[in-house]
């Protein structure tokens, strides 16, 4: 970690440095947030903390460009201090990049970015440049900044980024203390790379993406070292090391619009875990617009989720055996509802429920948020797990239903 920040440091400061000049041209904004999670249930597994867990965040965000808008600066820096658990007191940088943007069409940006890739709701099946940051949430959707080159090509025929990696990114997890954690904790100092993987190894990845009516459409490829990872019993059998493995995957992401109605769906083909498998989510979306007289948009969410791969992770009393990372979605479905109240302090809420086919587990999502002013934003989020199935792996979390605060400061 220390070695990554100071590399993109002295990037970042070399360019700065060559644009002083230009010193009015800088933006400086970002945000502070206070957190307390409380947990009703009492832990599951010995160690973890009781019940409350507050935290603080802080994220700047500092920008320049250039007059002529074709040099770009962006550096984002990342840290939570937490109270309970200290594996999830971490400092990372989400971004720290240089752009260019040229007048034909193209543009190269070298540093740590985030990208995002998908149309589901419920799984981002294609999202797979940046590592996940699981300390954050089990929901996979904060992600670690990651180091790379990207070329954009911008034609008539559509958009071509180009990516070349490297600097890998472990996965982040709870700690012995934490909560939402395995019945065993994930020690990320004592990563595994299986075959050719390693930190410095080479990743690759490209996307094509273009609108064609009312469609539109990504086609991604991915080569290099998994942000997935599978997991080894450590031989004091008393935590797990994350194994990282090099596989190739194939994606899909298409949305099609049609008046009130957004069709959505993501599918990947992946090779390096186990057999080649196949995994897809699909769904609609329909807004009605404007319930009850007033200017309130409701968005009712459907989506199917499939997933292909061989039997992921079973925990024996000495042992882990994972052909392929655990996922809870072989064969779920999800279904959520969109609230926006389209007022001026942007008040929204979220509700979504997944359940599994198979053993009827359920997890639900609530998520509300509103402005206060023109600064502050206030949130509150719940999420709860019913009727888990032993043999689930969400079972870990059984014990783990969370009500969560989260009061923001933008400047």
């Amino acid at each position: 970690m220390h070695r990554y920040l100071k590399y993109f440091g002295i990037i970042i400061a070399a360019i700065s440095t060559a644009s002083v000049a230009a010193a009015d041209e800088w933006e400086f904004g970002g945000e502070i947030s206070t957190e307390i999670r409380y947990f009703p249930s009492e832990p599951q597994f010995p160690g973890q903390f009781e019940h409350w867990q507050p935290s603080l965040t802080l994220q700047p965000d500092i920008r320049w460009e250039s007059d002529d808008g074709k040099h770009q600066l962006v550096m984002t820096p990342f840290a939570r201090i937490d109270a309970q658990d200290n594996e999830r007191t971490h400092i990372d940088l989400r971004e720290g990049y240089y752009r260019y943007i040229s007048d034909n069409d193209w543009t190269l940006l070298i540093g740590a970015a985030k990208v995002f890739w998908g149309t589901a709701e419920s799984r981002h099946l294609v999202d797979i440049i940046n590592q996940t940051d699981s300390v954050e949430d089990i929901d996979e959707e904060d992600k670690l900044g990651q180091p790379m080159i990207k070329l954009s090509l911008l034609k008539e025929w559509g958009q071509l980024d180009l990516f070349v990696m490297s600097g890998f990114r472990t996965r982040t997890f709870p700690g012995a203390d934490g909560r939402l954690r395995f019945p065993l904790p994930v020690d990320t100092e004592k990563e595994i790379f299986e075959s050719d993987a390693n930190r410095g190894a080479v990743d690759y990845a490209a996307r094509y993406s273009n609108f064609f009516g009312n469609w539109d459409v990504g086609l991604s490829v991915f080569h290099g070292t998994s942000r997935e990872p599978r997991f080894a019993v450590l031989p004091t059998n008393d935590g797990l090391a994350p194994v990282y493995d090099r596989i190739t995957q194939g994606g899909l992401d298409v949305q099609y619009t049609a008046g009130a109605w957004l069709w959505k769906g993501e599918a990947i083909v992946r090779r390096g875990h186990g057999s080649t498998f196949f995994a897809g989510v699909a769904g609609v979306e329909y807004t009605l617009y404007q319930i009850f007289g007033r200017s309130w948009d409701l968005g009712l969410l459907a989506e199917y989720l499939y997933d292909g791969r061989d039997e992921g992770f079973v925990l024996e009393p000495f042992g882990v055996t994972s052909i392929a990372p655990a996922t809870a979605f072989q064969n779920d479905v999800f279904t959520g509802a969109r609230l926006a109240l389209n007022d001026t302090q942007d008040t929204s809420l979220l509700a979504g429920v997944s359940v599994d086919a198979d053993d009827q587990s359920m997890s639900m999502l609530i998520e509300a948020q509103r402005r206060i002013g023109q600064n502050w934003t206030v949130e509150l989020e719940s999420r709860l797990f019913f009727n888990i199935d032993p043999g689930n792996i969400a079972d870990a979390f059984r014990d783990d239903d969370v009500l969560t605060f989260r009061l923001t400061r933008y400047y």
